[in-house]
């Protein structure tokens, strides 16, 4: 999911480079938007992983 944001934000910056309407903010957006889903992905499953699993004693 970080590898698609990067993605689109070296397509926001070639199309703000390009001079493209439109396109730099709509890619600007999308990449604003999966780094942030990618960041609360990654913070939950930090918060759920310290819990740990059950432990087996002999």
């Amino acid at each position: 999911m970080l590898t698609w944001a990067f993605m689109f934000l070296m397509v926001a910056l070639l199309a703000g480079a390009f001079g493209a309407l439109g396109v730099p903010f709509i890619a600007a957006d999308m990449a604003w938007l999966l780094f942030a889903v990618f960041l609360t992905l990654f913070i939950v499953s930090l918060i759920v992983g310290r819990r740990g699993g059950p432990s087996l004693r002999l």
